[in-house]
């Protein structure tokens, strides 16, 4: 079991806030998990920048969403099979690169960070790349694979729950429950395919243990609109611009 923070430490973990969050950036209009989307992003307005890590063959955590490179660079193969000088060299549209984590913690080195883990094996050197550069108590650590959290917890990082996490908390909400476990905040899909998963219930019992709750990916204003009258706190959003003012 991990310790959760004593105290809000940034915009992610604070139930009162309202952040917009750019979904891999300002994905929707620029290339995803680039410098250039992240720019566009806070340039929008987003409060704050999501985006994945995956780990190279050399153990380099780098910044990019699928298993392989095909879809999103003029590359092809698996990012676990690739060095990391071989992944920044490939071109991730309109110029610019896959990024390595650490670059991107530097850079942004004042923005709250909602960083998925992919894969169990990028978990250990995101980690190391977080304490090198400080940046421990600006993020919010999720990922789908709960062995991939275990990590972050025992470091004291705040975290968001595994598919299994989530679960649990939905079925506290039916129970009309607060939602347990050892994680700090909420990042959701408001639908897992026939499931819906946040609701006023959801919300409520995410509330009830002073856990925010952020949704991806929300990208029509009415949609937006509609999550934050139950009391979403964060819009994970492919256009922050869209958001700005909501």
């Amino acid at each position: 079991m991990g310790r959760e923070p004593s105290a809000v430490s940034h915009i992610l973990l604070d139930p009162t806030a309202r952040p917009v969050i750019g979904h891999r950036g300002s994905s929707g209009a620029h290339p995803e998990n680039t410098v250039l989307a992240f720019d566009r992003a806070l340039a929008e307005g987003a409060d704050a920048l999501e985006f994945d890590v995956r780990a190279s063959v050399d153990g380099v955590p780098m910044v990019i969403h699928d298993p392989t490179v095909d879809r999103t660079t003029n590359g092809r193969g698996e990012v676990g099979a690739m060095a990391a000088a071989a992944l920044e060299a490939l071109d991730a549209r309109e110029g610019d690169r896959i990024p390595r984590l650490e670059a991107v913690l530097e850079r942004y080195s004042e923005t709250p960070l909602l960083i998925e883990i992919k894969e169990r094996r990028a978990a250990g050197p995101a980690l190391a790349a977080l304490q090198r550069c400080g940046a421990q108590r600006r993020v919010l650590i999720g990922s789908f694979v709960r062995g991939a959290l275990a990590p972050f917890r025992r470091a004291g990082i705040p975290t968001a729950p595994s598919r299994g996490g989530v679960a649990l908390a939905l079925l506290s909400s039916r129970l009309g429950l607060a939602a347990p476990g050892p994680d700090a905040a909420f990042a959701v899909p408001e639908r897992r395919k026939a499931i819906r998963v946040v609701d006023h219930r959801f919300v409520r019992a995410a509330a009830r243990a002073g856990k925010p709750v952020h949704v991806w990916t929300v990208n029509a204003i009415d949609d937006a609109r509609r999550l934050r009258s139950m009391g979403v706190c964060g819009i994970i959003t492919d256009f922050p611009s869209r958001m700005r003012n909501l």
